[in-house]
C-alpha cells in the first residue's frame, strides 16, 4: 500500500537529489532536501483539504485531478512560476531569465538580489494574509489556546487582517526598505518599490481568495441541487441521476481544487525565495515536495484518516507566518537558509507531537474527552 501510493514520489526524490548533487554538490543537495520538507509541511493542510473534496468525486475525476493536476502543480506552478516571478521582478524576458539562470549564475544572482526587496514584499504580504486569516478565525480545535482564543475574538472585527497587513507593510517600508540589501553588500532606498510590491501581493491574495470562495459557493450550490434532486427522485420512486453527481458538481470540485492548489503552491514558491534564489534548486525541491503532497492526498483518501493529527494545519500556518516575517526582514538583512528552513520544520514537528499527545490522552479517556481536555493534553 505504502509503496504503491508513494512509489512515484520516492523515484522523483531519488532523481531530484542526484540531479542536485551533480548541479551544485552537497550544498545543493541540502537546499533541495530542505525545500522538499518545507513544501510538504506547508502543503500538508492542502493535502487534507484535497482529500476531503477528492473522496466525493467519482473515479474518472479523481484520475483527472491526479494526472492533469500533477502536471499543473509540478510543471506549471513549481517550474514555470518561479521563472515568471524572477522575470517580472528583474524586468527580464522569460527565456532570458532561464538562460541566465543556467549559463550565467553570477549575473542572474546579481539581478535576483537587486530584485529581492520587491519579491520579499510581494511574498511576505501574501503569506502574512494567509496566516492572519487563519489565526483570526474562530476554530473548534485550538492548538495554542492561550493565544488563539483572544485572537479569534479580535477576528470578529471586519477587515482586521487587511489592516494589520497594511500596517506591517508600512512599517517594513520605512524601516527595512529604506536601507535594502543589494548586490555587492551595498544598500539602497527601496521604500516605494516595497510598498507597491506589497500592495500587489495583498491584491493577489484577495483575488485568489475570491476565486476560491466563488468555486466553493458554486460547489455548495451544486451539492444542494443534487440533494434536492435525490429527494424528489426518492419521493417519485425513481433512481437518482448518476450523471449529475459526476458532472457539474465534479467539474466545479475540480476547478475549486485547482484554485486551491495554485494558492498553496504559490505560497510554497514565494517561501522558497527565503531559502534560495536559484530557480533550478527551487524547481527540484518544490517538484519533489509537490509529488509527496499528491501521494499524501491519495493516501488520506484511501485510509480515511484525515483527522488523526489535528494540530498539523495549525503548525503549517504558523510556519507560513514565520516565513512571512523572515521574508520582510530579508529586505535589509541576510538570513541563512538553514535557519529559515528549520523554523518551518520545528513548528511542524511541534504541532505533530502535540497531535500525538492529544490522541494518546483521548485514547486514555476512552475517546470521549471534550475539546478543553484535548487542549490541556496537548501541553499548550
Amino acid at each position: 500500500m505504502l509503496l504503491k501510493t508513494f512509489g512515484w514520489s520516492f523515484a522523483v526524490t531519488a532523481l531530484g537529489l542526484v540531479a542536485a548533487v551533480f548541479y551544485g554538490g552537497w550544498t545543493a543537495f541540502g537546499i533541495v532536501a530542505i525545500l522538499s520538507v518545507l513544501e510538504i509541511s506547508l502543503s500538508f493542510d492542502n493535502a487534507v483539504i484535497n482529500a476531503g473534496i477528492l473522496k466525493k468525486m467519482n473515479a474518472f475525476w479523481q484520475k483527472i485531478f491526479l494526472t492533469i493536476g500533477v502536471l499543473i502543480a509540478v510543471f506549471g506552478m513549481r517550474l514555470v512560476f518561479p521563472v515568471v516571478i524572477v522575470a517580472v521582478s528583474a524586468q527580464l524576458g522569460p527565456i532570458e531569465a532561464v538562460d541566465l539562470a543556467l549559463t550565467d549564475k553570477d549575473r542572474y544572482q546579481e539581478l535576483v538580489t537587486d530584485a529581492h526587496p520587491s519579491i520579499a514584499a510581494f511574498g511576505g504580504m501574501f503569506l502574512l494574509m494567509i496566516f492572519l486569516d487563519f489565526i483570526f478565525e474562530d476554530r473548534d480545535i485550538k492548538w495554542l489556546a492561550w493565544l488563539e482564543r483572544p485572537l479569534a475574538k479580535l477576528g470578529k472585527v471586519d477587515m482586521l487582517s487587511v489592516c494589520i497587513a497594511l500596517i506591517v507593510l508600512l512599517i517594513s517600508s520605512i524601516t527595512f526598505a529604506t536601507n535594502a540589501h543589494q548586490h555587492g553588500g551595498t544598500h539602497a532606498d527601496k521604500a516605494e518599490t516595497v510598498l507597491l510590491a506589497g500592495i500587489a501581493g495583498l491584491i493577489t491574495y484577495m483575488i485568489v481568495g475570491g476565486l476560491s470562495g466563488f468555486f466553493e459557493d458554486k460547489l455548495e450550490e451544486e451539492e444542494e441541487r443534487e440533494h434536492e434532486a435525490e429527494e424528489a427522485a426518492a419521493r417519485a420512486g425513481k433512481p437518482k441521476s448518476a450523471v449529475a453527481l459526476a458532472g457539474k458538481a465534479a467539474f466545479f470540485m475540480f476547478l475549486y481544487l485547482e484554485v486551491l492548489d495554485a494558492s498553496f503552491s504559490f505560497d510554497g514558491v514565494i517561501g522558497a525565495f527565503a531559502v534560495t534564489n536559484d530557480i533550478v534548486l527551487m524547481a527540484l525541491g518544490l517538484g519533489i515536495g509537490a509529488m509527496y503532497v499528491r501521494s499524501l492526498t491519495v493516501y488520506l483518501v484511501r485510509q480515511g484518516t484525515l483527522d488523526d493529527y489535528v494540530y498539523l494545519e495549525h503548525g503549517a500556518h504558523y510556519a507560513i507566518g514565520a516565513l512571512a516575517i523572515i521574508l520582510l526582514v530579508t529586505i535589509q538583512y541576510q538570513i541563512h537558509e538553514l535557519i529559515t528552513g528549520l523554523v518551518g520544520v520545528v513548528l511542524i514537528g511541534w504541532s505533530f507531537w502535540s497531535s500525538v499527545r492529544r490522541n494518546r490522552a483521548l485514547a486514555a479517556t476512552g475517546g470521549d474527552g471534550d475539546q478543553e481536555k484535548a487542549e490541556v493534553s496537548s501541553g499548550v
